[in-house]
């Protein structure tokens, strides 16, 4: 397999011609010791690498070359469609490179800007300890000082010990760390898109995550002594703040800070807070890339984050095993965020349409939890027990928010009726757009929206974020546009538990409370414009909002929910 790059970067890397080449060793070279590494041999590495090539007038040419010789048949079955693709591999080695050239090269010429002061080089430096020291966890290999644990009967979670790895820095020194012990666990997921996992683990980490835990990873990292985690309870209180540091180019990857807030259940410091900051770095959120592997990957930092910070990285990685096709992948995402019936109020839908999905979809992946914990050697066996416990407890929750997220089972042809009293994605656009007109004397939608399909894919794509609520007593969210999910940095699984008054600030829900009688009377109500709030704690200004009740059908006594539309919205 041979695969050549080129891109012209405005930069000049350097004054003269340079070559960079590189193939693979014979088992009798320096490095791991050959008989232990065999079994992870994937490849040959035919002469490949970077030539960079000046041009006149300033910037550069890089040509990238990949030549390789795979080696599938010595992957284990399940993983041998990884190295049977090229548009993987390429995906992985070759445009990663790609991506990386052009960022450094922006970076140097100032086009790229990153929070909290941080220059680009020592943000860059921190995602890369975070990618490293979470490979190091995941491979656990004898060399760098992973040695396993016999396990406590079941095989489901893989324990293994380093004493050897320093996490010691001149701020903080650490001289009482015993060792690093990480617990991992792996699971082959069967039609649940990578990105919308990571996606939805990132953005409510309350759903999986003991604050306990964070909690005793991020004071063993500090230069006191620490106690075993369960010595002093703390109470998360549900904020998670996410801080944005920076991101690639194309946004493929973000590193931010989490903050967690928490409190002390104990009387003695019970109004001292205990927050917990976090490194994060997030990437393989784009659905649409081929062969790109979805990672969720932390460590606990100290909140004056230092450069040095000692970092031991947790986390996902999501590895799809099988390339998918585009139609239908296209008909899967249509289905998947617009079929309205699995997140509406009536709670699990049950399946009436007998469709085998695997017929247009059947992607899997794999993934991997990975998490460290720092141990004094005379609490190790303590630690290990502990890390089992929790990554079980993870692993339970993660497989729940598969099976929500995952559409196995549900016909992909957008009539299908999934649940009594529920309209499906095609219906519903159909009753948002009717009764806005009906109410508002417009049209929702341009006039060249004709068809089920079309009106479907218009209102999905709509600016204005479009969202639709329940008539219960506490009005939740059961359908939101994509701009809708943008502005409230959600997902659709995870839609169903907002309320509509959490969104709003006390201004706003004071407008919402004086013109819903209105609304019920009327139909609709033209909101002014204000401040609402995402599920990550951002302001959003938006210049109008437009409500209206929904009829089912054509029956105006047959009100379904109440619709919003948000004008001109953007981020504060």
């Amino acid at each position: 397999m041979l695969l050549i790059v080129s891109f012209c970067v405005w930069h000049q890397f350097s004054p003269h011609l340079t070559k960079v080449c590189e193939r693979s060793l014979s088992g009798n070279g320096p490095g791991p010791n050959p008989a232990a590494a065999s079994q992870f041999v994937r490849a040959q590495m035919l002469p490949s690498g970077y030539l960079i090539r000046p041009c006149d007038g300033g910037g550069s040419i890089i040509h990238i070359v990949d030549h390789l010789n795979l080696e599938a048949w010595s992957a284990p079955e399940i993983l041998r469609p990884l190295y049977e693709s090229s548009k993987v591999v390429a995906q992985k080695m070759t445009i990663a490179a790609l991506r990386y050239a052009r960022q450094l090269a922006q970076e140097t010429s100032g086009e790229v800007v990153y929070g909290l002061g941080r220059q680009p080089a020592v943000l860059r430096t921190f995602s890369q300890r975070l990618c490293r020291g979470f490979n190091d966890a995941i491979n656990g290999f004898g060399d760098d000082g992973w040695s396993m644990l016999s396990s406590d009967g079941a095989e489901d979670v893989i324990v293994a010990v380093n004493s050897r790895k320093n996490l010691a820095t001149t701020s903080v020194p650490l001289s009482s760390l015993g060792g690093i012990l990480c617990a991992k666990a792996s699971m082959l997921l069967q039609n649940v898109p990578p990105a919308v996992l990571v996606r939805f683990l990132r953005e409510h980490r309350s759903e999986w995550a003991d604050f306990n835990v964070d909690a005793f990873v991020a004071s063993a990292l500090k230069s006191c002594p620490y106690t075993y985690p369960g010595m002093r309870p703390t109470r998360f209180t549900g904020s998670q703040i996410i801080m944005p540091l920076g991101h690639t180019i194309e946004h493929e990857e973000m590193l931010e800070v989490i903050r967690l807030e928490g409190h002390s259940i104990g009387q003695e410091d019970a109004f001292m807070p205990r927050d917990i900051h976090l490194l994060q770095m997030c990437s393989g959120t784009d659905e649409n890339a081929v062969g790109a592997c979805s990672e969720l990957v932390f460590a606990p930092i100290d909140e004056m984050f230092p450069d040095d910070a000692p970092l031991l990285p947790s986390g996902f990685r999501i590895i799809p095993l099988e390339s998918k096709s585009g139609d239908a992948q296209d008909t899967l995402n249509a289905h998947r965020t617009l079929d309205l019936a699995s997140s509406l109020e009536v709670g699990p839908a049950r399946n009436s349409a007998t469709g085998d999905m695997a017929s247009c979809y059947s992607a899997r992946s794999v993934l991997t939890i990975a998490f460290q914990f720092p141990f004094e050697d005379n609490l190790q066996d303590n630690v290990a027990t502990m890390a089992r416990q929790y990554v079980r407890s993870v692993v339970s929750s993660v497989q729940r928010v598969a099976m929500a997220i995952s559409p196995t089972g549900m016909n992909p042809t957008l009539g299908a009726k999934l649940s009594p009293g529920s309209p499906e994605a095609v219906t519903l656009s159909h009753w948002i757009c009717q009764s806005y007109s009906y109410h508002m004397g417009t049209e929702l939608l341009r006039a060249d929206s004709s068809g089920d399909e079309s009106v479907l894919k218009n209102l999905w794509q709509h600016q204005d974020a479009i969202l639709c609520c329940s008539l219960k007593s506490l009005p939740v969210f059961i359908f939101a546009n994509k701009a809708g999910l943008d502005m409230l940095e959600t997902t659709l699984v995870a839609l169903q538990d907002i309320s509509l008054d959490k969104i709003f600030d006390e201004p706003g829900r004071e407008v919402l409370l004086s013109e819903f009688a209105k609304i019920m009377e009327q139909g609709f109500a033209c909101l002014p414009g204000g401040i609402c709030m995402s599920t990550m704690g951002r302001h959003i200004s938006y210049e109008q909002a437009i409500a209206w009740k929904v009829f089912a059908s054509s029956e105006e006594n047959a009100v379904h929910c109440l619709a919003f539309s948000f004008i001109n919205w953007s981020f504060v």
